[in-house]
């Protein structure tokens, strides 16, 4: 039996989809009943628990073959991070009690950096689970290509899209939520002992140029990328409701410096399946 947390969201769904494709036995570990109906249609069990309930986590993991965890992401935490702090606490008591047979847990592209950041939070549940008696895989994927759907009114509507990743033409690791979710349902059904990182790309890497691009074919009209200057960073979140977005701007300078990065060479990166143009056009069509 496969426990997933996350199964209502792409990666979480993308991965349950795949196991139960492949006839195995899924449990889809949800908050809300109504959205667990769906699941249990398809042929899952279904547990209701709280990413922030050990106890809850504990009965939704008890008797597990393998879990998978998916932390829910805070985008304007608090200083210290006492969101996820939350979550992961809990996570780590539910699974040292039930005590599945191992565990994969979605991290994230430079969560080995050590300079503080939006994506610290990943940090520090790797720091947590990394020293459980059962094998665990970390899997850190790069930036996600969905991230393009706030792109998709701009780059019709107005043909210009606004990046935070420059400068335009620097490739940045990106990948697909089906890749990723793909990938993390093989990891589930492997065998390996202690804790492992995996890093997943897309097929190639992505400029925000490239973004520009794919948006101008398929929608049939010029769209450009223009950088929104770095000063204007701060002004621009906090008036878009962010309380503190140092973490969010310290997330971008890593991408932008270059210290978010992959933390194995290129050689050991897995490469996903699903280009950006297929992702893009399922944005449009969406949007």
């Amino acid at each position: 039996m496969y426990a997933i947390t996350g199964i209502t969201g792409k990666v979480g769904g993308a991965l349950a989809k795949t196991l139960l494709a492949a006839d195995q036995p899924v449990r889809a570990v949800v908050r809300d009943a109504a959205k667990g109906q769906a699941w249990a249609t398809l042929g899952c069990e279904v547990a209701l628990a709280e990413m922030e309930d050990a106890a809850s986590l504990a009965a939704a993991f008890q008797g597990a073959d393998a879990v998978f965890i998916l932390p829910p992401s805070e985008f304007d935490p608090m200083p210290g991070f006492p969101e996820a702090l939350s979550v992961i606490n809990a996570v780590r008591t539910a699974i040292v009690s039930a005590r599945p047979g191992k565990v994969v847990c979605l991290s994230t592209i430079g969560a080995h950096a050590t300079q503080s950041n939006l994506l610290t939070q990943r940090t520090l549940m790797e720091q947590a689970l990394g020293g459980l008696s059962m094998p665990v895989t970390f899997l850190r994927p790069g930036w996600f290509m969905e991230n393009a759907m706030w792109d998709v009114g701009p780059a019709r509507n107005d043909g210009v899209i606004q990046s935070f990743l420059q400068p335009l033409d620097k490739p940045v690791p990106m990948v697909a939520t089906a890749d990723v979710g793909r990938v993390a349902a093989g990891l589930l059904q492997q065998h390996w002992r202690g804790a492992r990182i995996i890093e997943l790309d897309g097929p190639r890497r992505v400029s925000p140029n490239d973004i520009a691009a794919c948006f101008a074919k398929i929608l049939g009209h010029p769209v450009r990328a223009e950088a929104v200057p770095r000063e204007t960073w701060g002004a621009l979140f906090r008036s878009q409701g962010m309380r503190d977005p140092i973490p969010r701007i310290q997330m971008l300078d890593g991408f932008n410096e270059g210290w978010i990065k992959f933390e194995g060479s290129d050689a050991e990166v897995i490469k996903g399946r699903v280009d950006l143009e297929i992702v893009l056009r399922e944005l449009v069509a969406a949007g």
